[in-house]
């Protein structure tokens, strides 16, 4: 009876490890996100990214999808570490396809995530009309006696894109998987139809851009006699430091 209350008691700690490295990897990923939101809101006029969730798989559903892949036999948490790939994962919501690549690109580019991997199904939609951008990360994770890398997944999104996933995800759930064939086909037209708004506000937000670019490069012109002169960086600060030295009095 003691042997098997230390066998228990070693098993629970084994669980509670695996499960803590992952928390501990979503919680890095969390904070290298969080920081690029913080950045973008004071440094620059646009913050593409809307807003995050974050979750980690139940050992429950951890076991059934290893199961389904591995069946009964010879499961154990090696195989689950190198087969189940997205036992952490977090969501990334934009405003704008474009903005899906601009934050891909720069969780790239840190040097502490590796990525192993990346599903664009945006670019190549699945059959049911999913779109989403897919990336397994690796993250260095040390613990008081061992550095683990652990695998997150980072599934990035517009708000039309996520939406429709929500609704699909909610259906499938509710009809238990077998889902009729008429509402396949016009979850898939809607799928079609957030892909076409989805490319719409694209096009109006690059307009939107030029518009904005083509009024900063006006506001830096002097136009005399209609000759048009460029206004120098220098002559532009002279008059801020003037219009500061007047608001100081």
């Amino acid at each position: 009876m003691e042997s098997y209350q230390i066998q228990l008691k070693q098993f629970k700690n084994e669980i509670t490890r695996f499960m803590m490295q992952y928390k501990f990897a979503l919680n890095e990923v969390e904070t290298k996100i969080a920081i690029l939101q913080e950045e973008f809101r004071l440094l620059h006029d646009y913050n593409p990214i809307e807003h995050t969730k974050s979750r980690l798989k139940s050992p429950e559903s951890i076991l059934k999808k290893i199961k389904r892949k591995m069946g009964q036999d010879n499961i154990n948490l090696l195989h689950i570490r190198e087969h189940i790939k997205d036992i952490a994962g977090i969501r990334i919501t934009c405003s704008f396809i474009e903005d899906i690549y601009r934050i891909s690109d720069m969780l790239k580019l840190q040097r502490d995530l590796t990525v192993l991997e990346v599903k664009d199904y945006i670019k190549k939609p699945k059959p049911n009309g999913y779109r989403s951008l897919h990336l397994l990360v690796e993250v260095p994770i040390f613990m008081s006696d061992r550095e683990e890398q652990i695998i997150v997944e980072i599934q990035i999104r517009t708000i039309a894109m996520d939406f429709w996933a929500s609704l699909e995800h909610k259906i499938f759930y509710k009809y238990n998987q077998a889902v009729p064939m008429q509402l396949i086909e016009e979850l898939k037209t809607a799928a079609d139809t957030a892909a076409e708004l989805d490319q719409k506000m694209e096009n109006l937000h690059k307009e939107i851009g030029q518009i904005k670019e083509k009024n900063e490069k006006e506001e830096a012109q002097l136009v005399i006699n209609n000759q048009q002169f460029s206004l120098p960086k220098e002559f532009l600060q002279l008059i801020d430091s003037q219009q500061s030295h007047l608001d100081n009095e």
